[in-house]
């Protein structure tokens, strides 16, 4: 017994290596040997793929149909927007877009539940019959046939050790041995009419098995057809979806235009400005400067050049997400963001920052450092000339647009505050930073050091704009902005000091005095302008203090107005005003001085560092 088991594992063994059964190798040739190498992987992936698919289903099994669809997510949504557009007004955008929503939603339920029922009778059910019923019945005659032929091969090596005992004792003779002799040779034919018997059930086996094995062979496109038909049905599915999504879309939006004709909807479209390479942008725009450069150096020129602190000072972030947002959609409706020139100015630092390489490139800008580590201040605008002569030409023109701008806003440094240095520190990390790469502190340091020589190029450029890029420019390069009219500029002097008369009339009337002395009398040409003096000399002396009464002093309307300056120069305004230019001058103060100290600081560092090493 102990040797039969040995030997059935010996050959499991050779099974689990070889693949195939040694017993039922000698029946097959070479083909079925491969189809039913095919057996045990195939019903594997029948089991796998439609388990998985049973799981994706989102109805109940096997139910019908209208008991699948309530079970569908997508009837739960619509059932929600169908409670929720009953609370809206039928008759508003919203409401018609929810009530059309809510009928798309319960369409394409019913489409998703008739794809789960054909998927179920064509994919499901005969994946279910292949991997339960008709390969695991191949797989057991397969079996049956592995059992029968190792019995069979047990019972002929008992057979031929029956038949050797047998033939070894039939030349001893003798009564007790003629006895063995018989016992052994009916054993012998009981032996072999079991043998026959095995044999027999071994060749119908094996007929069963082969017919198995040619059945499947026929039927394996038949199987392959299961998958076909999942994505056949797939397809079909969301073909059906498409469409009702298609047609409802198309009169969802025909329906919305005609309520609610937005202007928003009938807009330019919309370009990326923000984030896009330069040449990418002037390609799709068809420019030669960047539009964004343009519309804010134009805007700037309008309404910003004596802007105290512009390019410095921040402005708010709502009105610069929109100033944007207008850029790319519409940029000829950007003249309510002139009187923001603070946005603007923004508006013109983050298109600079956001561009994915700076306008002075990184293939340069271990020029640009040399250039601005010279001494000789000839030297360095010779270095600064050749590294300009080297940018491409669509960075050239537009830092050459950019730097006589901001040459131009440098002009007026005594009321805007920004000097060619100070529009460096702001700019110069804006136009040229250096390639981003992972390092250890010391490169940190070298970044900190390489901004400051960024701000010493950029500073060089601004106060040698003519020189580097000689010739004039238009600014109004695309004729999409126009400059502004003398009769676009606001009066810088004071409402006070250009209407006193107004300011004086404005105050409230004093009462009149009890005794006036009465004028003298004037010759009748005369008596118009006396009159007029005679009323200013009144309203004068009622806002006077009271003074001792002269007959012999008269004053004239010159000396009368002298009060009601006075008081225009008293005016709160003015000395509101007065105080915001003081706080205006403070804050500059406060801010640029924390800046100068840390370049002092970083400066003194780097040319610490420097001394041992020329040294």
């Amino acid at each position: 017994m102990m040797k039969r088991q040995l030997h059935r594992m010996r050959q499991l063994a050779q099974t689990g290596s070889l693949g195939r059964t040694p017993e039922t190798a000698e029946f097959l040739g070479e083909d079925l040997q491969q189809v039913e190498q095919r057996l045990e992987p195939a019903k594997r992936a029948a089991h796998n793929v439609h388990k998985r698919l049973q799981a994706c289903l989102q109805g109940q099994s096997g139910a019908d149909m209208d008991k699948r669809v309530k079970k569908l997510p997508l009837m739960a949504l619509s059932t929600t927007m169908a409670e929720s557009f009953k609370e809206l007004d039928p008759d508003s955008s919203m409401g018609k877009a929810l009530e059309m929503s809510c009928a798309i939603q319960n369409q394409l339920a019913r489409i998703l539940a008739e794809f789960e029922m054909a998927l179920e009778r064509d994919v499901l059910q005969p994946l279910s019959r292949l991997s339960e019923e008709e390969l695991p019945a191949i797989l057991k005659h397969k079996k049956s046939l592995q059992k029968l032929v190792s019995d069979w091969n047990t019972l002929k090596s008992r057979l031929t050790q029956a038949a050797k005992n047998s033939g070894g004792g039939q030349g001893l003779g003798g009564g007790a041995s003629g006895y063995s002799h018989t016992a052994t040779a009916t054993k012998v034919e009981t032996l072999k009419e079991e043998e026959e018997e095995l044999k027999r059930k071994v060749e119908q086996c094996k007929d069963e098995y082969l017919a198995d094995l040619y059945h499947f062979a026929t039927k394996e496109d038949t199987y392959a057809n299961y998958f076909i038909h999942l994505m056949e049905i797939q397809a079909d599915y969301h073909r059906k979806s498409l469409s009702s999504l298609d047609t409802a879309l198309a009169e969802l939006r025909e329906n919305h235009s005609q309520t609610d004709p937005s202007p928003s909807m009938t807009a330019t479209p919309f370009f990326r400005v923000y984030g896009v390479s330069l040449g990418t942008h002037l390609q799709d725009l068809g420019r030669d400067i960047a539009l964004p450069i343009e519309a804010c150096v134009m805007m700037l020129l309008s309404e910003g050049m004596k802007e105290e602190g512009l390019f410095r000072l921040a402005a708010g972030a709502s009105v610069l997400k929109r100033l944007k947002q207008t850029m790319a959609s519409d940029p000829r409706s950007l003249q309510e963001f002139c009187s923001d020139p603070h946005a603007v100015a923004g508006a013109l630092k983050s298109y600079l920052r956001e561009l994915p390489e700076p306008l002075m490139t990184f293939d340069l800008y271990d020029d640009w450092m040399r250039a601005a580590s010279l001494k000789e201040p000839g030297a360095r605008l010779e270095a600064l000339q050749q590294v300009c002569s080297r940018l491409p030409q669509e960075n050239l023109d537009n830092l050459r647009y950019l730097m006589k701008f901001l040459a131009r806003l440098a002009e007026e440094q005594e009321v805007n505050k920004m000097t060619p240095s100070n529009i460096a520190i702001v700019l110069g990390p804006n136009l040229l930073w250096p390639p981003e790469k992972e390092g250890d502190q010391a490169q940190l340091d070298a970044a900190s050091v390489s901004s400051i020589q960024v701000v010493g190029v950029v500073e060089a450029l601004i106060q040698n704009a003519d020189t580097l890029f000689p010739g004039d420019v238009n600014f109004n390069v695309s004729g999409l902005f126009s400059a502004p009219g003398p009769q676009d500029k606001v009066s810088n002097r004071p409402a006070a000091e250009e209407l006193p008369a107004v300011t004086v009339a404005a105050s409230a009337p004093a009462p009149a005095p009890a005794q006036a002395p009465a004028p003298a009398q004037a010759p009748a040409p005369a008596q118009a302008p006396a009159s007029a003096s005679a009323a200013t000399k009144e309203r004068t002396e009622s806002e006077a203090p009271p003074r001792p009464a002269s007959p012999k002093v008269s004053r004239s309307p010159s000396e009368a107005a002298t009060p009601a300056e006075d008081m225009t120069r008293r005016n709160p305004r003015g000395a509101a005003g007065r105080k915001e230019g003081l706080a205006c001058s403070y804050r500059t103060v406060i801010f640029l001085l924390p800046m100068y100290c840390f370049v002092r600081l970083v400066n003194k560092l780097f040319w610490t560092k420097l001394e041992p090493l020329a040294q």
